[in-house]
């Protein structure tokens, strides 16, 4: 892919915009960030609607004004609009790539990636079981061999604990956060060494106690200063805790080959649900007890098949355009 210009179009969410660096990482690609910011009523109207007046190409606040790159991978439902835009003024120059559900159907993108549990399905749509993300295989290689010393001082077996919080799927109830917590300490009394991150969404109550918890084991939480530990966390993990609300902490996590145990809050639903459902039925995780549990699985990362799909699209996409008008469909 030398050579290629790329853009990772979102509207700012780390989640999101994570995703997209991860494929185009995977691609040996440095893509530029364009980042959307639709005003109402246009955000309004979107997936569906058009984008807003004052961003549309060309005008001087446009995160997409041309030179349109030769690949466009995009994320989340107010940058639809804006790719369609780009495909349409390239004149279908710019292969795009958009992941999970537009909601739009497949014709949003010449690729669409979306996990299985998205109902969404068709010649060009690739569905996994998990989501990409940024902890290639090489940047925990590096975590490991040039630990952090935050982290490389802490006994063996050393437990990361990704905590996330309330969304969409459920939320935290104080009992979970005191399951949680007790499950945790429980582990630590076993001599696992700790390593904790929560999130933005993590319930404060919960949030306050983790951090003492630490302390209290002599374990490590990250307090939002200094540099990111998560992949040198995960990179010395000899078991993962992670919560079930996010399937991007669920992706990163099987990545490692670490052993993974899944702590499920008591009242949660929808589509997550069922992707755990669909873990535990292939023994790629467990559920979080209090007990350390050591097993063996196949590491599971789907950002380089994504990849790979990628750059299979934009190879047909290429030679149709040599061939002449029309355009070049699947993957």
């Amino acid at each position: 892919m030398a050579g290629l210009r790329a853009w990772v179009l979102t509207d700012g969410k780390a989640g999101d915009e994570a995703q997209c660096l991860g494929v185009a990482e995977a691609l040996g690609l440095e893509p530029e960030i364009r980042t959307v910011a639709p005003r109402p009523p246009w955000v309004w109207l979107m997936p569906w609607g058009p984008v807003d007046p004052r961003e549309r190409p060309g005008r001087p606040a446009s995160p997409v004004s041309p030179p349109f790159p030769d690949l466009v991978i995009a994320s989340g439902r107010r940058t639809v609009p804006y790719l369609r835009e780009i495909r349409r003024r390239s004149g279908g120059r710019s292969y795009t790539v958009f992941l999970k559900d537009p909601r739009t159907g497949p014709g949003t993108a010449d690729l669409i990636w979306a996990p299985i549990y998205d109902p969404i399905r068709g010649p060009n749509v690739l569905n996994t079981l998990t989501s990409p993300h940024r902890l290639s295989a090489d940047r925990l290689e590096q975590a490991r061999r040039a630990p952090d010393p935050r982290l490389s001082g802490l006994p063996s077996p050393r437990v990361a604990v990704l905590v996330g919080g309330d969304s969409r799927h459920g939320s935290f109830s104080e009992e979970d956060g005191g399951r949680l917590l007790a499950g945790l300490r429980s582990v630590a009394a076993d001599g696992a060494s700790l390593m904790i991150t929560a999130s933005r969404r993590t319930p404060p109550t919960l949030r306050a106690a983790l951090p003492a918890l630490a302390a209290e084991t002599g374990g490590f939480f990250w307090t939002g200063e200094g540099e990111n530990p998560l992949v040198a966390m995960l990179a010395l993990a000899d078991a993962i805790v992670v919560t079930a609300d996010s399937a991007n902490m669920l992706s990163e996590a099987l990545g490692t080959g670490a052993p993974v145990l899944v702590f499920e809050p008591a009242a949660w639903r929808g589509r997550l649900s069922r992707l755990m459902a669909e873990l535990k039925s292939r023994g790629l995780v467990k559920s979080f007890s209090g007990k350390l549990e050591l097993f063996n699985y196949e590491k599971l990362d789907s950002t380089p098949v994504i990849a790979q799909a990628v750059a299979r699209g934009i190879a047909a996409h290429r030679a149709a355009r040599a061939r002449g008008p029309g355009r070049s469909g699947g993957f």
